[in-house]
């Protein structure tokens, strides 16, 4: 599920392979752009803004979001292709497919920054700002916890497996108020501490254990025992709830 690492970790990817790399081939599977040929062009940048993603080439850049089951994949060989492509962008060797991109669309270069001006203080971004991240997320005192977290105008990357985790870190129901959180600074500052640690990881690690099957403290382990005390971990499908998923301990979080 990509979050604010997942697209960090793939800005990075994109960065090392095309940065600086003349496009030998670029398809656009989009109806509205499909016109657009960037072949010939060098590739300029690769930088993440929370979820979103943008390769900047001359002036355009190419804004994509992943949102649940979107990817960007990147090899020396051919990539597969398949209908699920939105993009293929070629620089010799180098292929990188976006499968599956929720949002693609190219955008002046110059005004990009438009589509992200609602965010929040991004996570992994070099202007982390936790004073405002921490303010924005108690603006709204009576605000479930969970439905703040996962508003990126509050901060900006946080999906539904940091948002269970964060919950459970904090002892609190993904349903409990904002203003239960003695010190919304402390949860803003283990967030970003969250995402960091795992920017670089496949598997995602939140409990210090890298071992399979304990790397989560509570998100995917219904029924299971906590780590912490044992009590069974319970869940809330999203079929039963206007939020996302929400899993949590009944002992721990309160």
């Amino acid at each position: 599920m990509p979050e604010g690492d997942t697209v960090w970790h793939t800005a990075a990817t994109l960065r090392e392979r095309l940065a600086g790399r003349t496009l030998t081939r670029c398809d656009i599977r989009v109806p509205r752009f499909a016109a657009v040929d960037l072949t010939g062009q060098v590739v300029d940048e690769v930088l993440s803004r929370g979820k979103h993603l943008f390769i900047r080439i001359g002036g355009v850049s190419i804004h994509s979001h992943m949102q649940m089951d979107g990817s960007w994949r990147v090899a020396d060989r051919p990539v597969r292709v398949d209908h699920r492509a939105r993009i293929i962008l070629e620089a010799r060797d180098i292929r990188a497919v976006g499968v599956d991109l929720a949002v693609l669309e190219l955008l002046d270069r110059d005004n990009d920054g438009a589509v992200v001006a609602h965010l929040g203080p991004d996570l992994l971004g070099a202007e982390w700002d936790a004073a405002v991240a921490a303010a924005n997320l108690a603006a709204d005192p009576q605000r479930p916890i969970a439905e703040a977290l996962l508003d990126q105008r509050v901060l900006a990357g946080i999906g539904n497996v940091y948002c269970n985790e964060l919950c459970f870190v904090s002892g609190h129901l993904p349903t409990a108020p904002v203003s239960a959180i003695a010190d919304p600074q402390r949860l803003v500052a283990r967030a970003r501490e969250m995402l960091w640690l795992n920017r670089f990881r496949r598997n995602r690690c939140t409990t210090g254990d890298t071992r399979a099957g304990r790397r989560l403290w509570v998100y995917g382990r219904v029924g299971e025992p906590c780590w912490r005390c044992g009590t069974r971990v319970e869940y809330l499908s999203a079929r039963d709830t206007a939020e996302r998923v929400q899993f949590w301990c009944p002992a721990c979080q309160r």
